[in-house]
This record gives structure tokens, C-alpha cells and sequence, in this order.
């Protein structure tokens, strides 16, 4: 009775456990290895993590020693130690603050894999004992779930099928001109503005938010994309070579464009010339592409391109001669002999303009159609998003994401917007990630160049608390976003900026 007991116990625990790690795994995007990859961050960034572990291998050595006959023992041991396990890493909610689980039918038929290959793993490891089986996949439960992702690829690229199918039936029967458009940052801000500025002369979809993968395409094109519809905008993003290469195959451009190559995503294309080479595939398939040539990559792209025959738009974001020009100390525009006036943000990105413009001009958009909406152009939320406190502080959201020269851009921005307000600047992060070997070296970088203009550092939770308190000594320690929120409006007055630069979410440390 006591072993069936015992059984029973150790049986719910990939149940309870299943929680943390698909909810890991839904906000990596089914990546396997990154549900380990999360595990392991939260035991290098925050040691206290490991405490449930640690405890839980205390417990079976102490308690299993005292008595192999007492009943009670053959009871305990087994539920204290699930019960500690059930905590591992320390601070890692089962219900997502930032981001609950979305029960999709992916995730339902992962999360049935989940349990099938837990409880296999269990009984193989029984014959140790149990509750040694417990404390062993305590350990192990992250790697179960990107074995279960592994095993998951084949049968969800089937069920997929039938989607992509559609979208490109739609595709076929709408006809519209597609417009693909990729880059290290920038993309979305970029979209939102070629969207804006083209649909003064043309029906204009743009794929939704950040719908930027496979099914989020196919979803944009099912969804979103009616008879009459003259221009479809489709932002293309990857974690992998190879990734572009095939969303360009099942949604073909006609053009195609690059805002910035950066270092997003380092830690997962190991460097920057990878990165060079995922972005670069999305002009293979293009007859025209629309290139920044202040990025001396990107210019040798564009040479590149036009030896292979295709149409190529040149852009500068500083500038210099090119089809398309956006000089921000002059604040115009020139396409050929024509210019107009704009405003770049302080905040704002000039690239962004630049790109769209160049989308718009490989359109045959006249300049003059453009003029009158080169000053309003939207804000994409979350990203360099001004806004007013009731306090009368002036909020900068850019919590979406965040890159070393998205940053450094923002963080100069937000402090001469303190300057002429004459109040102080707050910067409000848990650092950058995904930057690989240089992620320290970035975030300390980063949290100098705050103490360099005069700004505090309210740093977020522990990811990079270690590098951006060497970069700023002086800085200030959060736990969570809300606190430190809280601290810096009280700070700000009514006449302070507060940068949010980055939010991460829930299930990093």
C-alpha cells in the first residue's frame, strides 16, 4: 500500500512540473535546447535557485539513513523530496505573470509527449529507488522537454502543411506585390512605417505585430489578406541559417529589404557573419531589394545584388548619396533632386525611416504623396513609445526587446530629453540577452554609457545584474519590474524620463 502510495505521489509529479517547462518552452518558441538553455541561466544568474535541489539530495541521504524498515520513512522520503523538486529553480512560477500558457494544440500535444517520456524516465531511473528517481528528474526535467520537442518537429511540420497550403492558394488568387522585410532590429517600427507610407497609393496589408515566423505568415495571409489587396508587407524573422531562406520560398518577394545587421540573436547563430548570411537570404528570391549602404555589409550586399541583375534602392540613414537619403541633423528626406522636411525621434530609429522610404520609392510612391505623412508616422508599441505620467514624467517604453545599438541610441535619446526638460534620467532594464560571449561585455557597456550621461540605473531581476552594476557602481537593485517602477516615478518628479529599456519575460531570472 505504501509503495503504490509512493507511486502514486512520484506519478503527478511531471503533472505539476509540466507547468514550469512548456510554459519555458511555448515563450521559446518550441526551440529545442532552449528549455535547458533557461534552466541552466537561472542556476549561473541566481545561485539560490539550486536550493530545492540541493535540499532534496540532503533529505533522501539523511532520511534514507536512518532506517531502511520504518514505514514512515518509506512514506516520507519520497514526498519531501517531490516536494522540493516541485520548486526547482527557485523562483520560477508555474503561472506566468508576464505571459500565461496559451493551451494551443500544439502545446496540448506537447505536453502529452511531456508526460509519456517523463514517466518513462522515472521508471527506468526507479531501480535506484524512488525517491532517488524523483531528485535524478528533478535534474533531468528540462532535457526531457526538449527531448519531447525534438520528438514533436516531424509530426507538427505535417500538421502545418495544411496552412501553408492555404496561405499560398490565397497568395495565388490575390496577386498582391509582396514585400519581405528582415534586419536585427527595426523590423516591426519599419513595417508599421512602409505600411504607412504605401497605402497612400496602394491597398496595403502588413502581417500583424510581430507574425514573423512560419505559421505566423500563413496565419497573416489566411487571415488578413482580401480580394483587392494591392501590397502585402511580410516581416520575416529567424533564430537559425536557413529559416529566412524557406519563409522566402513559401511567400516569395517581389522585394525585399534589410534594416540593420546587429548582434540579436548571437547566442543562437554563434556569429556575426552567421547572422549576415540568415538575414542576406531573404534578397535570393527577390527582383528588387532595398538596402542601407551606411552599413558597409549591407553595401557590399547591394553590389552583389546588382551584379546579379536585380533592381537595387539604396538607402543612408546619415545622409550620404543614395537613391534615398534621411539626413537627421537636416531633418529631410531626398529622393534624387526632391526633398521634404521630417522629424527623426530622439529616440527614433533613422534607419527605419530610411528603409521605408526606399520600400516605398521601389514602389513608385512620388515623394510628394509621402510628405504629408513623413510626420505621423506611427509608434509601434512598446518600442521607443513616448508617454506622460500622471506625475508629468515622461515614460519611454521600449520594453519590447533590446540591442547594444538600440540601447545606446534610446539611453541618448532619453537623457537629452532630460537635459531640456531639466529633470532627472532613469533607466529602467534587466539588461540585453542573446548576445552570447559578449552579453557581459554589452550590458556593462551599456549601463557605462548611463552613468556617462548623468542617468541612475535601476537594474531588473538577475540576468545581468553582475555586468551592468560593474558598468554603473552606483546603480540600483530590483527584483522585479514593479518595484523599481515604482522607485523610479518617485525619482522622475514631474519633470524626470524614465527609459524602460527591455522587459524580460517571467521565466528568465
Amino acid at each position: 500500500m505504501i509503495e503504490i502510495f509512493s507511486w502514486s505521489i512520484i506519478g503527478l509529479l511531471p503533472v505539476f512540473l509540466g507547468f514550469k517547462w512548456l510554459r519555458v518552452a511555448q515563450r521559446e518558441h518550441y526551440i529545442p535546447g532552449w528549455t535547458t538553455r533557461i534552466a541552466l541561466g537561472w542556476g549561473r544568474s541566481r545561485q539560490v535557485s539550486w536550493w530545492p535541489l540541493i535540499a532534496a539530495v540532503a533529505v533522501e541521504f539523511v532520511l534514507s539513513s536512518i532506517s531502511t524498515e520504518a514505514w514512515w520513512i518509506s512514506l516520507a522520503v519520497p514526498s519531501v523530496v517531490f516536494a522540493l523538486v516541485l520548486w526547482w529553480p527557485w523562483g520560477l512560477r508555474f503561472r506566468g505573470t508576464s505571459s500565461p500558457l496559451q493551451w494551443t494544440g500544439r502545446l496540448r500535444r506537447l505536453a502529452v509527449l511531456w508526460l509519456v517520456l517523463s514517466w518513462i524516465v522515472i521508471f527506468v531511473t526507479s531501480m535506484l529507488g524512488l525517491s532517488y528517481a524523483v531528485v535524478l528528474f528533478g535534474f533531468v526535467a528540462p532535457g526531457v522537454m526538449d527531448l519531447a520537442l525534438v520528438v514533436a518537429q516531424p509530426m507538427e511540420k505535417t500538421l502545418s502543411k495544411k496552412w501553408l497550403v492555404a496561405a499560398q492558394k490565397k497568395l495565388a488568387q490575390v496577386k498582391p506585390t509582396v514585400v519581405a522585410l528582415t534586419g536585427s532590429y527595426g523590423k516591426t517600427s519599419t513595417k508599421g512605417y512602409a505600411a504607412h507610407l504605401v497605402s497612400t497609393k496602394y491597398s496595403t496589408v502588413p502581417s500583424p505585430a510581430s507574425f514573423n515566423n512560419l505559421m505566423g505568415l500563413a496565419r497573416a495571409v489566411n487571415d488578413k489578406l482580401t480580394p483587392g489587396t494591392e501590397v502585402f508587407i511580410a516581416e520575416m524573422g529567424m533564430y537559425g541559417e536557413g529559416e529566412i531562406r524557406e519563409l522566402s520560398r513559401l511567400f516569395p518577394p517581389d522585394i525585399a529589404a534589410i534594416t540593420t545587421i546587429g548582434e540579436a540573436h548571437l547566442e543562437r547563430l554563434g556569429s556575426r557573419d552567421a547572422i549576415l548570411r540568415a538575414k542576406s537570404e531573404i534578397v535570393e528570391n527577390a527582383a528588387t531589394v532595398v538596402l542601407p549602404i551606411d552599413d558597409p555589409e549591407l553595401s557590399a550586399l547591394a553590389n552583389r545584388c546588382e551584379s546579379e541583375g536585380k533592381r537595387v534602392i539604396r538607402v543612408s540613414a546619415q545622409g550620404a548619396q543614395a537613391d534615398v537619403s534621411v539626413s537627421p541633423s537636416k531633418g529631410t528626406v531626398t529622393i534624387g533632386r526632391e526633398s521634404v522636411p521630417v522629424t527623426i525621434s530622439g529616440v527614433g530609429h533613422a534607419v527605419n525611416v530610411a528603409v521605408a522610404v526606399g520600400i516605398s520609392h521601389a514602389l513608385d510612391v512620388p515623394l510628394a504623396l509621402l510628405a504629408p505623412r513623413l510626420g505621423d508616422l506611427p509608434t509601434a508599441a512598446h518600442r521607443a513609445e513616448p508617454q506622460l505620467a500622471p506625475s508629468g514624467a515622461i515614460i519611454i517604453d521600449d520594453s519590447y526587446n533590446a540591442n547594444p545599438i538600440g540601447s545606446a541610441r534610446a539611453v541618448e535619446g532619453g537623457a537629452a530629453m532630460a537635459k531640456n526638460r531639466k529633470g532627472p534620467f532613469i533607466v529602467v532594464t534587466p539588461g540585453m540577452i542573446e548576445l552570447g560571449g559578449v552579453q557581459s561585455q554589452r550590458n556593462r557597456a551599456l549601463a557605462a554609457q548611463v552613468a556617462q550621461v548623468g542617468g541612475e540605473l535601476f537594474v531588473v531581476g538577475f540576468t545581468n545584474r553582475a555586468a551592468l552594476v560593474s558598468g554603473h557602481p552606483s546603480a540600483k537593485v530590483f527584483a522585479d519590474r514593479p518595484p523599481a517602477m515604482a522607485a523610479a516615478l518617485e525619482r522622475a518628479g514631474a519633470s524626470g524620463v524614465i527609459l524602460v529599456e527591455n522587459d524580460l519575460p517571467d521565466h528568465y531570472a
